[in-house]
């Protein structure tokens, strides 16, 4: 009876060693799961990953700051494309420095594109797609708020393909370059040098020579005056 007692008490000592405390088993069983199995090889994967990345960059530093550049500059392109509102300050911003000038020494290009753009905006058809790196503004035929079953209708809308035909300005880098492009000596009229010869008509700067001698005239403007007496020569 003593013996069986003992036995009884081995045999309880080794399963109650056997089995793993609660917690446990419950991480065993999820790390077996179907679930932590991915998770562990996805980690796996990526810490593989990493490592070639880093032993890559080691072996080819030329490629990898090839890479990082290509990578800086696209996400710093991103980061600075302009959006709509960016554009409408500009517009007004544009068309502000148009107004301060009198309608006889305004460029005509400058004057034409922003008078356009401003009738457009006050007529709701301006429209502003994101393409990632850059932006785009093109026009629309209705305004988007008009109960009109030709603005409604989507079936009716802009199609892709004439976006590009309907582009009005791109913005890219923090910069909207046809808006600014056509701002160009927007205080110069063209038209008022039309009846000058051809050669007189477009203007080159100065050369540094140029530039030496009006500043040495310039200077020697402000020297005094010397006059001779003509009764001390006789």
């Amino acid at each position: 009876m003593a013996s069986f007692r003992v036995a009884r008490m081995m045999f309880s000592s080794a399963a109650e060693a056997a089995v793993p405390p609660g917690t446990a088993s419950r991480w065993e069983r999820l790390k077996n799961s179907k679930v932590g199995v991915w998770c562990h090889s996805l980690l796996s994967d990526y810490k593989e990953a990493c490592r070639e990345a880093v032993v890559g960059a080691w072996e080819r530093p030329l490629r990898t700051s090839v890479y990082v550049t290509l990578l800086g500059g696209a996400w710093a392109c991103f980061y600075t494309k302009p959006d709509r509102l960016s554009f409408d300050d500009a517009l007004l911003k544009r068309s502000n420095q148009l107004g301060l000038l009198s309608p006889w020494i305004r460029s005509g290009i400058s004057d034409v594109h922003v008078q356009s753009l401003v009738k457009l905006r006050n007529e709701g058809r301006l429209r502003h797609a994101s393409l990632g790196l850059l932006s785009v503004v093109y026009y629309a035929d209705y305004d988007p708020d008009a109960m009109l079953y030709e603005a409604q209708c989507s079936n009716l809308s802009v199609p892709w393909r004439e976006i590009p035909q309907r582009v009005l300005d791109i913005g890219f880098a923090g910069n909207w370059w046809i808006l600014d492009s056509k701002m160009k000596d927007y205080d110069v009229n063209e038209d008022e040098f039309k009846q000058l010869p051809v050669h007189m008509q477009v203007t080159s700067p100065p050369s540094v020579e140029e530039v030496e001698r009006n500043e040495k005239l310039h200077r020697d403007s402000w020297l005094p005056v010397s006059v001779e007496d003509k009764g001390d020569k006789n």
